[in-house]
């Protein structure tokens, strides 16, 4: 089993050739002008973010790049999963171009994961690439969207299909801005911790069980670790599948349930991790019914989903809207809609699964 470490700084570098990049983890980095040494250098840096975390963090982090960059600028958006659109990504645009900013202008993507991909998508078209920096301000944002170069925006009939894979130059995850999280914020991040222990490690799903209270208080020592261990899998993935060929798309468990609640109820109504949480539950009934899993594990994972603050009975959407919604997931291929299964404790694996069990799953699990 995981023992939770100190708190002092550590680095997990993402391995991917000439496009390798560290992230870093620790407390007190966001307005520290030594976490920004040896970025691209640049006449001129944008930061990125949005009307909540602005007034807690944009200040200190203008600050801290004017060390390194001549010119800081700043582009407040609207907050919220519902802003994730073309609308909005070219509010970025424009502040880029008003400020004639050039090829070599560094982007720093400060909030959350709907920042956090759009950012990198503007950095991606943008004079057809400029760098960027990832600064994630939530725990879903820390522990999975900031890492592994997947950038989108939504379209109302699917999330993330417009997009690029573009990697940052750094991923910076300050573990002190997890404190002004609000709880719901916080229990929709640990979904996606949650994730990485069926799929990749059982002993840090038994760390999270024996550490879900305090992972719920905030204790610092136990977030830093459940940051840096989410990100230690997640980096070996991306590694071995940058671009989704095959095993990067295990870290997807319960997310085609879930992406299907975010656009059948609309883009906001429910948080990601809230539909990611209620997805991997469809998800573990669904390798049930695959005889993949048997009920014991259905039940602990429920458990320690609801555990967490997470719903774990999906909208009453109609098991033919749901299977409509899935059949745009990305995973779909051939019109096939195919599930991310726990092929048995710490396994996944991608399947097609019959639509008559993809009805009883929906008719046990929604209201």
């Amino acid at each position: 089993m995981h023992a939770t470490p100190d708190l002092t700084r550590h680095t997990v570098q993402i391995d991917l050739g000439e496009r390798s990049y560290p992230i870093l983890i620790g407390a007190g980095l966001l307005g520290d002008s030594a976490t920004y040494a040896g970025l691209p250098t640049a006449h001129s840096a944008m930061v990125v973010t949005n009307d909540t975390v602005a007034p807690l963090y944009a200040d200190a982090v203008c600050a801290a790049l004017q060390a390194h960059y001549r010119q800081v600028d700043r582009v407040v958006l609207p907050d919220g999963e519902a802003h994730k659109d073309w609308t909005t990504l070219n509010q970025i645009f424009d502040a880029l171009l008003s400020k004639a900013s050039d090829r070599k202008t560094v982007l720093f993507a400060l909030g959350g994961g709907v920042v956090g991909d759009m950012t990198g998508f503007a950095a991606a078209c943008y004079m057809r690439g400029v760098p960027f920096v990832q600064l994630p301000t939530t725990l879903l944002s820390q522990v999975d969207s900031s890492v592994g170069g997947k950038t989108a925006i939504n379209h109302p009939l699917g999330k993330n299909m417009i997009g690029a894979f573009y990697q940052p130059q750094r991923v910076i995850c300050d573990l002190d801005s997890l404190r002004t999280l609000p709880p719901r914020e916080l229990s929709a991040g640990l979904a996606e911790v949650i994730k990485y222990g069926p799929i990749a490690d059982m002993a840090f799903l038994d760390w999270i069980e024996a550490n879900l209270p305090a992972l719920r208080a905030r204790e610092p020592a136990v977030l830093a670790h459940a940051v840096r261990r989410s990100c230690e899998i997640k980096a070996h993935v991306v590694g071995q599948d940058e671009r989704e060929s095959g095993l990067r798309a295990i870290l997807n468990f319960g997310h085609t349930f879930g992406h299907a609640i975010e656009a059948g109820l609309g883009y906001g109504a429910w948080l990601h991790g809230e539909a990611v949480g209620c997805g991997m539950v469809m998800a573990a009934h669904l390798s049930q019914r695959l005889g993949l899993v048997d009920e014991a594990f259905v039940r602990r994972l429920t458990r320690l989903i609801e555990g967490a603050g997470l719903p774990i009975r999906g909208p009453a959407l109609g098991a033919d809207r749901y299977i409509e919604l899935m059949g745009h997931d990305k995973k779909a291929e051939g019109g096939e809609i195919r599930f991310v299964v726990i092929d048995g404790p710490g396994r996944a694996a991608m399947r097609p699964a019959p639509d008559a069990l993809v009805r009883e799953v929906l008719a046990a699990c929604c209201d």
